[in-house]
C-alpha cells in the first residue's frame, strides 16, 4: 500500500528530468523567484535556440524550391522541422495553461486523498496493472527518443568517414540542412553547429515527452479514480436477501450517495480542465502527425540510400507511436467514464426504495454521457481519432507519390 499513498506524486516524479531541461512546469505557485526566472531563462534559451533552426530549414526549404530541387530533396528535411514545429507549440501551449495545469495537479492530489482508504487488493492489482503499462509507454518512447537521437547524430559523421574513406575528400555534413548568414563547414564553426542542432533535436523530444507524459499521467490517474468509484457505487447497498424488506432510503445511504456524486463531479471536472489544457495542441498534433507520417513513409519508398532509409524508418515509427499512445490514452479515459453506467446497474438498487432509484437514474444519465478529450472540438480524441490521422496520412502520402511519379515521367 505504500505506492498507492503516493501514487500520483510517483508518477510525476518519473516526468519531472523533461520538465526540467525544457523550463516548463508542473506547480508553477510553489515555485520561488529564483525558480521562475530560471524556468523561463531555460525556456527562453530552448526556445530561440530552437526556433532559429527552424527558421533556417524553412529557409533551406523556400532556396530549394527556386532553385528547382526534386521532391524527395525537399520533404527530405519537412518531417523534422513540421515535428521542431509542433514540439515549440506544445510547450508555448503548456506555458500559456500553467495556472490551469496546477489546478488539476492540486485536484488529483485531493482525489487521492478521499480514494486512499477505498483500495482492496482487488482494485490494487487493476492500479498497479495500470501504472506498469504507463511506465511500459515512457519506458519505450523514452528508447526510441534516444535511439533518434543517436541516430541522427552518428550518422553523418558515418557518411562523411565512408565518403573520405572512398574518395579522400573531407565533406563536413551536418545533421539538418539549414540556411545560415555565414559558412556552416568553416572548421572555427562547425563543431559548434554540429552540436547546436543535436541540442535542437533534444529540445524537441523533451518538450514532446514532457507535455505528452504529463498528459498520460492524468489520463491514467482519472482512470484510477473512475475504477474506485465504479467500486464504491457496487458497494453502496450492502448484499441482503430480498426476503427481508427493502432498504430504506435513509440519511445514511443519502449522505454516501451524495458523497458519490460529488465524487463523480471532480473527475468530470478534472477531464475537462484536461480538455481545456490540450484542446487546441491536440488539434495541432493530428494535423502535423498526419503530415509528418505521409511525408515520413514518402521518404522510405523514395531514398535509395539505406542509412537514409534507418534514420527514416525510425522517425516514422516515432512518430506514429506518438499519435497512437495520444489517443489511446484519450480513449482510455472515455471508456473508464462510460464504464460507471455499468456500476450503477450493478449496485444492487432493487434493494432500496423507488425514491433512491430517481436519484440514480439522474447520476447514471450523466454517466451516459462520455468524458472525452477533443482536438479543439473537431475530433474526438479515442483509438477511432488514431484510424483518421493514418487514414489522412495514406490520402497525403498517394497524393504525393502521384505528383512524383508525374514528375519523374
Amino acid at each position: 500500500m505504500a505506492e498507492t499513498k503516493s501514487l500520483f506524486d510517483g508518477l510525476l516524479k518519473n516526468i519531472e528530468f523533461a520538465f526540467t531541461w525544457t523550463g516548463l512546469s508542473l506547480e508553477s505557485r510553489k515555485r520561488s523567484s529564483i525558480d521562475t526566472i530560471r524556468c523561463r531563462f531555460v525556456f527562453i534559451f530552448n526556445f530561440i535556440w530552437l526556433n532559429s533552426d527552424i527558421v533556417g530549414a524553412v529557409s533551406w526549404f523556400i532556396e530549394g524550391i527556386e532553385n528547382g530541387k526534386t521532391i524527395t530533396e525537399l520533404t527530405y528535411l519537412f518531417p523534422c522541422t513540421t515535428l521542431s514545429f509542433l514540439a515549440s507549440m506544445k510547450s508555448v501551449y503548456h506555458i500559456k495553461k500553467e495556472d490551469l495545469v496546477n489546478q488539476i495537479v492540486e485536484d488529483m492530489r485531493t482525489l487521492e486523498e478521499k480514494g486512499r482508504d477505498k483500495i482492496n487488493d482487488k482494485i490494487e492489482v487493476i492500479i498497479n496493472k495500470e501504472v506498469k503499462f504507463l511506465k511500459f509507454v515512457t519506458t519505450l518512447l523514452n528508447t526510441l527518443n534516444v535511439m533518434m537521437v543517436a541516430v541522427f547524430t552518428s550518422s553523418p559523421l558515418i557518411l562523411i568517414t565512408i565518403k573520405y574513406v572512398k574518395t579522400g575528400t573531407l565533406e563536413l555534413m551536418l545533421p539538418f540542412l539549414d540556411v545560415y548568414p555565414f559558412d556552416p563547414y568553416d572548421m572555427r564553426l562547425y563543431p559548434f553547429l554540429y552540436i547546436k542542432q543535436i541540442w535542437s533535436e533534444c529540445v524537441v523530444l523533451l518538450e514532446i515527452c514532457a507535455t505528452d507524459y504529463f498528459f498520460y499521467t492524468c489520463c491514467t490517474y482519472i482512470r484510477v479514480q473512475f475504477l474506485l468509484l465504479q467500486q464504491d457505487i457496487e458497494e453502496l447497498i450492502p448484499c441482503k436477501r430480498i426476503s427481508v424488506g427493502v432498504i430504506k432510503y435513509d440519511e445514511d445511504v443519502r449522505r454516501k450517495f451524495l458523497d458519490l456524486v460529488i465524487w463523480h463531479q471532480q473527475l468530470i471536472s478534472s477531464a475537462e480542465m484536461l480538455e481545456v489544457i490540450y484542446a487546441k495542441s491536440t488539434l495541432m498534433n493530428f494535423l502535423i502527425s498526419s503530415i509528418i507520417i505521409c511525408l515520413t513513409g514518402f521518404n522510405v519508398t523514395t531514398i535509395t540510400d539505406i542509412a537514409f532509409i534507418v534514420i527514416f524508418m525510425t522517425f516514422l515509427f516515432m512518430g506514429l507511436l506518438q499519435v497512437f499512445f495520444f489517443c489511446y490514452f484519450g480513449d482510455l479515459l472515455m471508456r473508464s467514464s462510460m464504464e460507471l453506467n455499468d456500476s450503477i446497474y450493478n449496485c444492487r438498487w432493487y434493494l432500496m426504495d423507488s425514491s433512491f432509484g430517481k436519484d440514480l437514474q439522474f447520476m447514471q444519465k450523466r454517466s451516459q454521457k462520455p468524458c472525452k478529450l477533443t482536438a479543439w472540438g473537431f475530433a474526438d480524441v479515442n483509438l477511432r481519432a488514431f484510424m483518421r490521422v493514418l487514414s489522412s496520412s495514406w490520402s497525403y502520402f498517394a497524393l504525393l507519390k502521384t505528383v512524383y511519379s508525374a514528375q519523374r515521367s
